[in-house]
C-alpha cells in the first residue's frame, strides 16, 4: 500500500512518485491550501493539498487529527525559509495527488503532544499513549539493545534456548504466581521468577554457551524499577571463571552502548568490594556520579559523652558515620532532611556547619558541639576533609539504618544540588556475604540465591561460621542502577546441600523442592556461573527515564494492575468449579 515510510522521505527522492501511509498528526488549512502532518512510526512527512486536485484537496477538507490516510504525490523542495531542520523530511514535501481515508478516528481522550499527562490516563489508553513520538523512540531503543545483545553474544558463541513458562513453586526469594491445574487437580504450576535451575542444567547437559531473553514473574511490592512480569537478558557458561564472566560481560555493555547510543563507556569498569560500598557510599549500588562519600567514626565515638553517638558505637552491629557536603545549604534545608532521613529508619539528623575550622569549638555551628571534645571535633574535621562553609551530617545506630539514611541523603543533596557528573560510570561490586542474617525469621537467607558458590576455602564455614562466607556474586552497576546480577554456582552436590543446611532447609524439603537439580549434580555437572541483567532497567537508563513502565509496552501499576485490559479481573463459577478453587472472602485484618 506505501511505498516509503514517512520519515525516509529526503531531497534524494525530489521529483519522484511516492506512497505514503500514516495518521495524521496535524491538519492545517491555510485559505486554499491544506497542509497535513502525516506519520508513522518512523517520522513526519508534511503533504500539500492543493485545490489544483479537487479529489485529493476534497479529501484533505475532510480529515481530522489521527485519521488513518494513503497519500500518494510528488516529493518537491519545500520554499525557501520553510526548511524544518528538526525533521528528516524538512526539506521537503508531498504534493499530494491523491489522498484516501483508509479510516476515520473518534475524538482521541487526549492530545499527543500533551506533556502533563497522569500515568493513570496513560495506562489507560495505552495505545494511543504508544503513539506518541516519546513511546516509539524507548520502543525502538529497545529493540536496538535487544538485536545488539544478541548479535554481542552470538558473535561470542552463545545460543539461545528457550526454558519453560509453567514450571514447580521454589523457593527464590519472591512469591511465585501460581498457576492451577486443571489435569491434575490441587496442584499447581508456578511462572518462573528467573530460568535459575534450567540453564544451571543446561550446563550440565554440555550447552557451555546459553543466553536467553526472557520474562521472568514475581509477585512482590511494586516500584518505579520493578514489575510483576519482567525481561531478563539471562546467560550461563561453563569453564570460565568469576574475572572472565565479568570481562565478557563487560564487553557485551560496551558494545550495546557503542552500538545503540555511540557511546564508549570508560574501561575497564571501576571495581569495588560489597563492604567499602556500604561503607563509602551506604549502599551497595552507588552512584559514582555524585563526589560525596561517608566517612567511618565508630572508632572515635566509643568514648563520647554524647549518648547518641556512643551507644551507637557500642552496638555489636553499630554504626557511626559522617556526609561531608561541600554545598550552600539553607537553614530549614537541613531541617528538612531529618523528616526524609526518618523514612529509613534514622531517629534524627544532627549536623555541624563548619564556618572557621581552625577555631575549634567556637567556629562551629551545632546543637551538638558542646557535647563533644575538642580533640573528637578536630578529628572528625581531619577525617572528613571539612572545609569553611561545609556541612557535617551524621547518622548514629544500627550499622543498616545509619547506611540506608545516610546513602539516600547523599543521593538526595547530590541531585538536588546538581551535584551529580554528566557521565556514565559503570562498576562492579563484588566479594558480597554469601548470607544474611533475617532478623524476623531467626535465620540465614541467601544475599543472591541458594545456588551461589561460595568463595574458593568457605566451603567449611557453611557449617562453622555462615556470617563469614563471602560469595562468588558480582552485580554490575550503572548509574545507580543495578542493572545486573550473578555468580558462580555450586557444580558439587555435596557443598549445594551443605548450602541448603545453612539456609535452614532439611534434606526432605531440599530433596522435595530441588531433588532433579541434586540428582543431576552428581552426573557430571562442570563448573559454571552466568549473570541476568535486567533489559527493563537497561533500556530505562539509555533512554533517561525515570521508571521502566516508559520502556514497556503494556506494563502493570504500582498496584499490578493492567489499566487497558482491566486485568486481573474475576473468572466465572464454571472456571473455578473446573479448577477445583473454591473462594474464600479474605479475613478482615
Amino acid at each position: 500500500m506505501r511505498t516509503h515510510y514517512c520519515g525516509e522521505l529526503s531531497a534524494a527522492l525530489v521529483d519522484r512518485t511516492v506512497t505514503l501511509c500514516g495518521w495524521a498528526h496535524r491538519r492545517r488549512d491555510h485559505g486554499g491550501v491544506i497542509f497535513i502532518d502525516l506519520r508513522d512510526r518512523e517520522g513526519l512527512a508534511q503533504v500539500v493539498c492543493d485545490p489544483d486536485r479537487p479529489a485529493a484537496f476534497g479529501a484533505a477538507e475532510r480529515v481530522r487529527n489521527e485519521y488513518v490516510l494513503r497519500v500518494t504525490g510528488r516529493v518537491r523542495r519545500r520554499p525557501a525559509g520553510t526548511v524544518n531542520p528538526e525533521l528528516r523530511s524538512g526539506e521537503i514535501e508531498l504534493l499530494a495527488h491523491e489522498v484516501e481515508i483508509l479510516n476515520p478516528a473518534a475524538a482521541l481522550p487526549f492530545q499527543l503532544d500533551d506533556e502533563n499527562l497522569s500515568e493513570m490516563t496513560r495506562l489507560s489508553h495505552r495505545v494511543i499513549d504508544l503513539r506518541r513520538e516519546p513511546m516509539q523512540r524507548n520502543l525502538k531503543l529497545r529493540y536496538r539493545t535487544a538485536m545488539a545483545v544478541r548479535d554481542y553474544l552470538d558473535a561470542h558463541g552463545f545460543i539461545d534456548i528457550e526454558t519453560p513458562m509453567l514450571t514447580r513453586s521454589t523457593p527464590e526469594g519472591a512469591r511465585d504466581y501460581l498457576v492451577p491445574s486443571r489435569v491434575h487437580p490441587g496442584e499447581f504450576f508456578a511462572l518462573p521468577q528467573s530460568p535459575q535451575l534450567f540453564k544451571q542444567l543446561l550446563m550440565v547437559a554440555g550447552y557451555d554457551r546459553y543466553y536467553q531473553i526472557v520474562k521472568c514473574f514475581r509477585d512482590e511490592d511494586l516500584r518505579a524499577d520493578r514489575q510483576p512480569e519482567f525481561t531478563q537478558i539471562d546467560i550461563e557458561t561453563s569453564f570460565l571463571d568469576e574475572r572472565a564472566i565479568q570481562d565478557l560481560m563487560e564487553g557485551l555493555i560496551v558494545q550495546v552502548f557503542r552500538d545503540v547510543l555511540g557511546v564508549d563507556l570508560p574501561q575497564p569498569f571501576a571495581r569495588l568490594a560489597y563492604a567499602d560500598a556500604l561503607a563509602r557510599y551506604g549502599v551497595d549500588k552507588p552512584d559514582l556520579r555524585i563526589p560525596l562519600e561517608l566517612t567511618e567514626l565508630t572508632d572515635v565515638m566509643r568514648t563520647v559523652d554524647f549518648k547518641v553517638f556512643r551507644q551507637a558505637a557500642e552496638l555489636a552491629n553499630g554504626r557511626v558515620a559522617a556526609l561531608k557536603v561541600s554545598a550552600e545549604l539553607t537553614r530549614k534545608e537541613i531541617d528538612d532532611f531529618a523528616p526524609f532521613v526518618a523514612t529509613y529508619g534514622a531517629k534524627g539528623l544532627a549536623y555541624i556547619k563548619v564556618n572557621d575550622r581552625t577555631r575549634i569549638p567556637d567556629g562551629l555551628q551545632s546543637p551538638i558541639v558542646k557535647f563533644l571534645s575538642t580533640e573528637v571535633l578536630r578529628t572528625v574535621l581531619e577525617r572528613t576533609r571539612a572545609q569553611d562553609g561545609d556541612v557535617i551530617f551524621f547518622g548514629a545506630d544500627k550499622a543498616a539504618i545509619v547506611n540506608a539514611a545516610l546513602g539516600a541523603l547523599r543521593l538526595k543533596i547530590g541531585q538536588d544540588k546538581n551535584l551529580v557528573e554528566k557521565a556514565w560510570r559503570p562498576l562492579w561490586v563484588l566479594d558480597f556475604p554469601l548470607f544474611e542474617w533475617d532478623e524476623e525469621a531467626k535465620r540465614w537467607s541467601a544475599m543472591h540465591h541458594p545456588f551461589t558458590a561460595p568463595r574458593d576455602g568457605h566451603e567449611e564455614l557453611l557449617e562453622s561460621d555462615p556470617a563469614r562466607a563471602v560469595a562468588k556474586a558480582y552485580d554490575m552497576v550503572l548509574n545507580g542502577w543495578e542493572i545486573g546480577g550473578g555468580s558462580i554456582r555450586i557444580h558439587r552436590a555435596e557443598v549445594q546441600q551443605k548450602a541448603f543446611k545453612a539456609l535452614g532447609i532439611s534434606e526432605d524439603e531440599a530433596r522435595a523442592k530441588f531433588g532433579f537439580l541434586l540428582e543431576n549434580l552428581q552426573y557430571g555437572a562442570p563448573p559454571h556461573g552466568g549473570i541476568a541483567f535486567g533489559l527493563d532497567r537497561l533500556v530505562a537508563l539509555m533512554a533517561g527515564v525515570d521508571s521502566i513502565r516508559d520502556v514497556i509496552a503494556f506494563p502493570k501499576t504500582q498496584r499490578a494492575q493492567d489499566l487497558l485490559v482491566h486485568a486481573p479481573s474475576p473468572v466465572d463459577e464454571k472456571q473455578l468449579r473446573e479448577l477445583g478453587i473454591r473462594l474464600r472472602e479474605k479475613p478482615r485484618p
